[in-house]
């Protein structure tokens, strides 16, 4: 095939001035006189003010088509009564037919079209994706419709469908992956909200199941260090005596603190009388 439409890209893959019948559909019809005009532009912002046109070499190759001028990129096939247009202000180039209902039945008119250089010509697309774009107009130029659709004018127009569809696909499972976490947080928070019960069963699951778990802790300095390794070996040894020896050790530290501060101090447990810098041995 010369060329294929791809309904996901919404996008128009063709050969060189290879036929591309289109397809005008209307609702009503509209009033007597009317055309319809077909106008190429770059897709990007940073492009969008340049005029599309063919490439230098397309530019200077003789064809057949005695009405369009060389530089015109889009033209209409078998019908003598298109006018080749450009714009005074933008300089734009476009083609315009008048507008013909479809054929007994038929529902829809067709336009043959065809595309005159390559996306890739150096000097003229060069790579830039392009926009046709088809306005249905009175004679006076009001306009009644329009519609858009990318071109890429290419030597396998089958086989670059399937690429960009597939890369399409990618691209959006990787954004669905992507959106994935944050769906599921919202969905549990949503449902603890409403169960606390689930919520604070789910705490202790987690509580437990992070106390085996064991970190590591970079700390500056040597003093710091040292303070956190107490903590941490007070942490360690509380987990493993008994409440009950643990209330008798804090008992005994908190009298020892009550004597310290009434002045007592405390005997010595073999017996031996503590000396006492004013007192003097009875040797002496």
């Amino acid at each position: 095939m010369t060329h294929r439409y791809s309904s996901e890209l919404n996008k128009l893959f063709c050969q060189l001035a290879k036929t591309c019948p289109v397809q005008m559909v209307v609702n009503t019809a509209p009033p007597q006189g009317s055309v319809l005009r077909a106008i190429a532009i770059y897709k990007k912002s940073e492009h969008v003010a340049e005029v599309v046109r063919r490439c230098p070499h397309h530019e200077r190759t003789p064809d057949t088509d005695v009405l369009a001028p060389p530089a015109h990129l889009i033209r209409v096939e078998g019908n003598m009564r298109a006018v080749y247009n450009q714009d005074d202000v933008a300089y734009r180039h476009s083609v315009m037919v008048p507008y013909e209902p479809p054929q007994l039945g038929a529902e829809c008119t067709t336009i043959l079209y065809n595309f005159m250089c390559n996306s890739s010509c150096m000097g003229g697309m060069n790579r830039r994706p392009i926009l046709t774009i088809i306005t249905l107009e009175t004679h006076d130029g009001q306009l009644l419709g329009r519609r858009s659709f990318e071109v890429r004018v290419c030597a396998c127009p089958g086989r670059d469908r399937k690429t960009e569809e597939g890369n399409l696909r990618k691209e959006q499972e990787a954004k669905t992956s992507d959106k994935t976490p944050s769906t599921t947080k919202r969905s549990f928070k949503e449902s603890s909200s409403s169960n606390p019960r689930a919520e604070s069963s789910k705490k202790a699951k987690l509580s437990n199941s992070s106390d085996e778990e064991i970190f590591t802790l970079h700390v500056r300095g040597k003093e710091r260090y040292e303070m956190l390794k107490k903590i941490n070996d007070s942490l360690e040894l509380s987990d493993v005596v008994p409440p009950s020896d643990v209330d008798k050790y804090r008992q005994k530290l908190v009298s020892k603190s009550k004597k310290e501060k009434d002045g007592q101090t405390p005997e010595p447990k073999r017996g031996k009388k503590l000396m006492v810098k004013e007192e003097k041995s009875d040797s002496d």
